[in-house]
C-alpha cells in the first residue's frame, strides 16, 4: 500500500519545541509512531518534505534513525525548514554509512512504484521569501526538477508529491499547475500547512487533478492512504 504524509519536523537531536504550531503537536513524535504502526513492512510512505530541524545532516542523524524505524519504506523529499540537505548524494552516504536501508530519496527523478511512478520537488510559493528576483529563480530551478522527475516516469501514471501547496485561498502557482495538466497528473499531494491555515487549504478537483494537504497535523501524525 502506497501512503502520503509531510511535515514531520522532527528534533530529537536539540528538542526543538513545536508550540508555535499549536497543542496538536505536542509529543508529536510519539503521534507519528503511533499513526505509523499499522503500516506493514512491504508499505511505502512519500514523505512531503520539512522532516527535520537539524541545520547539518549530522544533526539530522537521529531523526533519519527515527524515520527508518517506522515500518516500510520511506521515500523523501526536501521541504524548506530542510535545512540539513546540501545534496542528495551526500545524505545518500550518510545513510549508507549508518545502515539506514529504509530510506530513498525524490530529487530529479521517479521512483517506480507498481504501475505508477512517484514524482515530485520542493515547489515555492513567490510571496513568501526574500523578493522577486529571488524568488523567480528559485521557482525556475522547482520547475525544472518537477519536469525532470515527470519526464522519467515514462509512460506510467505519474503522482506528483510536493512540499508547497501549488494551491492555497486566493494563490495559486500557475508554472506547476501547468505542468501537472500537460502531464496528465490525477493526484498532487503536499504538505506546509499547518494550525490555523489547514482550513484554508485546497483539498479537492481542480481541472483533473485532485490536491490534498497531508501536512502530518493536518492528518492526525498518520499517513494517508494513496489510492491507485
Amino acid at each position: 500500500m502506497l501512503y502520503a504524509i509531510g511535515d514531520l519536523h522532527l528534533s530529537l537531536s536539540n528538542d526543538k519545541p513545536m508550540d508555535v504550531f499549536g497543542e496538536a503537536w505536542r509529543d508529536h513524535a510519539e503521534k507519528l509512531k503511533k499513526g505509523f504502526s499499522a503500516l506493514k513492512p512491504e508499505d511505502v510512505t512519500v514523505l512531503c518534505g520539512d522532516l527535520s530541524w537539524a541545520m547539518s545532516l549530522q544533526e539530522a542523524l537521529e531523526d533519519f534513525r527515527f524515520i527508518d524505524a517506522l515500518p516500510g519504506k520511506k521515500i523523501i523529499l526536501k521541504g524548506n525548514h530542510d535545512f540539513w540537505w546540501s545534496t542528495a548524494a551526500k545524505a545518500r552516504k550518510l545513510f549508507a554509512e549508518n545502515g539506514i536501508e529504509s530510506i530513498e530519496i525524490l530529487h530529479n527523478n521517479a521512483i517506480p512504484y507498481g504501475d505508477a511512478a512517484l514524482c515530485g520537488t520542493r515547489g515555492w510559493f513567490y510571496e513568501e521569501e526574500r523578493g522577486v528576483e529571488h524568488d523567480k529563480k528559485i521557482m525556475r530551478r522547482e520547475i525544472m526538477r518537477l519536469e525532470a522527475s515527470l519526464r522519467a516516469a515514462g509512460e506510467r501514471e505519474k503522482l506528483v508529491f510536493l512540499h508547497y501547496p501549488p494551491i492555497y485561498q486566493k494563490y495559486e502557482c500557475p508554472e506547476i499547475l501547468e505542468l501537472l495538466e500537460r502531464y496528465g497528473v490525477r493526484q498532487c499531494f503536499y504538505g506546509h500547512i499547518h494550525g490555523r491555515g489547514i482550513p484554508g487549504a485546497f483539498n479537492g478537483w481542480r481541472g483533473a487533478t485532485k490536491f490534498r494537504l497531508v501536512s502530518a497535523d493536518a492528518v492526525n501524525f498518520t499517513p494517508v492512504p494513496v489510492l491507485l
